[in-house]
């Protein structure tokens, strides 16, 4: 196998020992400290210069899906814990109803103001600093 070949299939992986592929993030269930299922990340959001995750946007509420509320939880609140298959935040679910959100298709959501506020929320330095 040539080194290109190896590059080709490699682009298939989904999860190393400490990286995972965005598509595998997308649907990992989020858990509060209890173990209590509070909700699965949506998407995840990347700093466009640094490419740093910036935002995991953990959705929750509704019903098959629809109606569901999207709350922008900085990346740094999150804790991939393997014994759940899935992140854990030291939040309640209480507290995330109460956190900034925004609606699915709410593109003007994502401003300075509204960053600076989602990170005062929940007490962790914003990404940019």
């Amino acid at each position: 196998m040539s080194f290109d070949d190896k590059r080709v299939a490699s682009a298939d992986v989904k999860e190393t020992h400490d990286l995972i592929a965005s598509d595998k993030v997308e649907g990992t269930k989020v858990y509060d400290q209890s173990g209590e299922h509070v909700g699965s990340i949506e998407r995840i959001l990347v700093e466009k210069r640094s490419g740093k995750v910036s935002y995991a946007v953990l959705s929750f509420g509704g019903f098959l899906g629809l109606g569901n509320d999207h709350y922008p939880l900085p990346w740094s609140k999150l804790d991939y814990d393997e014994s759940l298959g899935g992140y854990r935040v030291d939040i309640s679910k209480e507290q995330i109803e109460g956190a900034p959100k925004y609606e699915r298709e709410d593109d003007a959501f994502w401003t300075s103001e509204n960053g600076r506020r989602v990170h005062d929320y929940y007490g962790v330095t914003p990404y940019w600093i």
